[in-house]
């Protein structure tokens, strides 16, 4: 779409080039709304502007882009009419905006945001894009680069955790976006003249002036309790449940400074999963790795990252386990947040569901779970036996549902999967430890192929495959002494990063065949 005032653009001078002004924002965002307001405050005060508009694909795979150009006219004179750009050129964007700070590195990697011109305007927050919430290992894009890379492409770079505020003022993030470009000075438009194009709308004027002003007052005054970049690393203190105080004492008290933090948040989500013996099983097993980290002259990499790895492989995913995740009260609220629910209004969450034959014998003795998942993958039925559920859990049947799954907890250590689980666990915390004592970079290694573990039913196997593939072909014959720690510890580095970055299986077949033929070649 595109929008242009022929009055404004007859009077206006050629001898400035116009400003561009790229705003790039995700659905229910308000960017259209936002590029009006430029428009509307623009036009106001007689300037030559022309908007275009590009829709984008559904919500994070990618976002809208609007493409502004403001000129202001020429004082006194002849004037003529100038010559505007549908688009944004790399190179020659004035003011980039991004609603979310992975929009804001599409942006950098597009070309639009270079040091001779361009004021980055973004929101440190973060919406996960598609890409990163697929990934079969952690996904997430690094956000600490994204705001390295903003300080050395762009001329001046402002970032800040603008949803955050928007919320505080009951507003939506397009109002603060404005309030950061206002601030910028780079457009020859007073606050006032923004002010009256948000007055012009008629809709939440005052709480989108409050966000406007918010936003304003953070970027032309400096404000420092607002510019703080990269909010998402950050996460809120939460205190610790009573009945585990005991249990955070013997973490400050006998394991290394550095995995301390990690350690507390295990605790933590091991209590919530089952109970204060599951937690207490989860620092007896990390005692082990401490002993062989220590004699090893390590001073606590190694249990850092092998406590986040345990406390997810420990929290295995299960019908108790989702049950107890849509209940609990944070994601409610989040849920209202997101849909901009007032206090009191009702809101209606439905689930949707498709649980299969392993979710259903996962709490079974493994007596009846065995014949019953042998029988089903003989008949080539096992994953072909799923239920599609839908459940709106804010009804009082769906609700009761997911009660009475969350408040399986205590069968769940008579199930199979439990007791599945454990011995697999035992079995990896053992070959930690023995790398330990032959190589910390090779321990490390074997920690982190805990990320192929993940889900239930298919996804569940498929990473097992995987996993149990490395172990078996690298990581056995470093144990056994057949092999160097060094080498086998880049060679399970290659083959995880395979097997991550391939759902199908075949990228790392490739690498273990390859380490397989080194090996026959070596001997």
């Amino acid at each position: 779409m595109t929008e242009a005032t022929p009055e404004a653009t007859s009077t206006a001078g050629t001898d400035t080039r116009p400003i561009g002004v790229l705003i790039a924002a995700m659905g229910g965002e308000g960017g259209g709304v936002l590029r009006q307001w430029l428009v509307d405050a623009a036009m106001a005060h007689g300037f030559a502007v022309q908007s275009t508009s590009i829709p984008g694909v559904a919500q994070r795979t990618g976002a809208t882009t609007y493409y502004v150009e403001i000129q202001p006219t020429k004082d006194g004179g002849e004037q003529a009419r100038p010559v505007m750009s549908l688009y944004p050129l790399a190179g020659s964007v004035d003011i980039m905006v991004a609603s979310e700070l992975i929009e804001s590195a599409r942006a950098m990697q597009n070309g639009f945001v270079t040091p001779n011109c361009t004021t980055l305007i973004a929101s440190t927050h973060r919406v996960y894009a598609v890409a990163e919430r697929t990934a079969m290992g952690d996904g997430r894009f690094d956000g600490e680069r994204v705001v390295k890379a903003a300080e050395n492409l762009a001329q001046q770079s402002i970032l800040f955790d603008m949803e955050a505020m928007a919320k505080e003022h009951g507003s939506v993030i397009n109002s603060v976006l404005l309030g950061a470009i206002a601030g910028t000075n780079r457009l020859p438009i007073p606050p006032e003249g923004f002010e009256a194009a948000i007055r012009d709308t008629g809709r939440a004027v005052e709480a989108n002036l409050n966000a406007f002003r918010a936003g304003f007052a953070a970027v032309e005054r400096g404000d420092p309790a607002a510019l703080i970049p990269d909010s998402d690393l950050k996460r809120p203190w939460r205190p610790d449940p009573p009945m585990v105080e005991q249990l955070q004492y013997r973490v400050r008290e006998e394991f290394p400074g550095p995995a301390r933090a990690i350690l507390r948040e295990g605790v933590n989500r091991l209590f919530e999963y089952q109970n204060k013996g599951y937690a207490e099983l989860y620092l007896q097993r990390l005692t082990r790795i401490d002993r062989a980290e220590r004699d090893a002259g390590g001073h606590g990499d190694l249990v850092r990252e092998a406590g986040r790895y345990l406390s997810l492989w420990m929290s295995y995913e299960d019908v108790i386990r989702v049950a107890q995740a849509k209940l609990r009260p944070e994601r409610q609220a989040r849920v209202r947040a997101e849909v901009g629910a007032k206090p009191g209004e009702p809101v209606r969450i439905r689930e949707y569901l498709k649980p299969g034959l392993d979710e259903a014998t996962a709490l079974l003795p493994g007596w009846m779970a065995r014949p019953i998942l042998a029988a089903a993958d003989k008949a080539g039925l096992r994953d072909r036996l799923n239920i599609g559920m839908t459940i709106t859990s804010t009804a009082l049947w769906g609700h009761f549902l997911l009660r009475l799954l969350s408040s399986l907890r205590p069968l769940r250590p008579m199930g199979h999967r439990y007791h599945s689980e454990q011995l697999l666990i035992d079995q990896w915390i053992g070959n930690i430890a023995t790398a330990a004592s032959l190589d910390l970079g090779l321990a490390a290694e074997v920690a982190a192929c805990q990320r192929l573990l993940k889900g239930y039913g298919q996804t569940q196997r498929h990473g097992w495959d995987s996993f149990s593939g490395i172990m078996a072909t690298l990581a056995t014959p470093a144990l056994q002494g057949d092999m160097s720690p060094a080498a086998a510890g880049q060679a399970i580095a290659l083959a995880r990063d395979a097997a991550l970055a391939d759902p199908e299986g075949a990228a790392l077949q490739s690498v273990l065949e390859t380490e397989k033929t080194s090996d026959l070649a070596a001997e």
